[in-house]
């Protein structure tokens, strides 16, 4: 086997090995990319007219980085990286883009270089979706909203249930479930004028979507306060999507009393997708809280209360 071919078929082992060391739930993600190396045809490096390539994935990456600089270095030094693509099962002279967006772009808005290196695979949209999350995990770890935004955006496409992207983004459904919720709550167009904010994790998050429901706040100002912090912040000196995000809280702290979150002992209670209130643990114990303007509601559940802790409790039990 000639020393080149032997670079080609190692190329996405590389990747799937670039995590190494990592936890064990970043190594479900490994096995992916191996098997996305697997499917390509004869491991053969193709060059592709850009136009080929359609791009209809949904966006895993909420502040992609400017492609000036990439451009640039594919017209200096050549594309080092191939993309990878799977055949259009609807149109054999088209592919799908499986990763590698920003050399897509790169290229394609390039007056120097006119075609992109891919390797093909034959893989379904589950393996591509796989190839996909696991390609960008290899890289850099997806920030909590953008797997949110990641999950919302596979509902909504009828791509599987909560179970099968929680499969994916190596999650339980539990937290596909309350992700789901904090972007219903906080709403896509404020975590989009926020950006990713690495570092701001669930709780934080959880808190701001609270926070926006109770203080009633016009989402169009809030917007409007987030893009013009991002835009106003040296990303040399700070992470501006995340300066967006405290921003946001400031704000909203001057209406309300923001839930204080960072010792992780309290979780958001929902109706409907609606916070109604919290559980709050306690040095001694758990405190419930609840609000709503259904007295009807509140006596019910103040007559039911006891009932529903002993049943909670021999469900405990049960559990062992």
């Amino acid at each position: 086997m000639s020393d080149s071919k032997k670079r080609r078929m190692s190329m996405l082992d590389n990747l799937a090995q670039g995590a190494a060391g990592a936890p064990p739930s970043m190594m479900s993600n490994n096995r992916a990319l191996r098997s996305a190396r697997d499917a390509v045809d004869g491991h053969r490096i193709w060059e592709l007219d850009p136009d080929q390539i359609i791009d209809d994935r949904a966006a895993d990456r909420m502040d992609p980085q400017d492609v000036a600089d990439l451009r640039a270095s594919i017209e200096a030094v050549g594309q080092t990286v191939p993309i990878l693509v799977r055949r259009d099962p609807s149109d054999p002279e088209r592919y799908l883009l499986v990763y590698g967006r920003r050399r897509l772009e790169a290229v394609r808005g390039s007056d120097h270089v006119t075609k992109i290196r891919a390797m093909i695979a034959s893989m379904d949209d589950s393996a591509a979706i796989r190839a996909q999350a696991s390609e960008n995990t290899a890289r850099r770890e997806l920030s909590f909203i953008e797997r949110a935004m990641f999950a919302r955006q596979l509902i909504e496409s009828g791509f599987g249930s909560q179970a099968q992207i929680a499969d994916i983004l190596n999650v339980t459904k539990s937290a596909i479930s309350m992700a789901l919720t904090i972007v219903r709550n906080v709403g896509p167009d404020l975590a989009l004028a926020i950006g990713p904010a690495h570092g701001t994790g669930r709780p934080r998050w959880e808190a701001l979507a609270t926070a926006l429901a109770e203080a009633g706040a016009d989402r169009r100002e809030l917007v409007e306060l987030a893009a013009k912090v991002r835009a106003q912040t040296d990303p040399d000196v700070a992470d501006p999507s995340v300066a967006a995000f405290d921003a946001v809280t400031r704000r909203l702290r001057k209406m309300t009393t923001l839930p204080r979150t960072a010792s992780g002992n309290s979780s958001t209670l929902t109706i409907n997708g609606r916070p109604v209130g919290k559980v709050v643990r306690t040095k001694t114990g758990v405190r419930l809280e609840i609000r709503t303007e259904d007295m009807k509601f509140a006596e019910w559940l103040q007559s039911e209360a006891a009932g529903a802790i002993e049943e909670l409790h021999a469900r405990w039990q049960k559990r062992g």
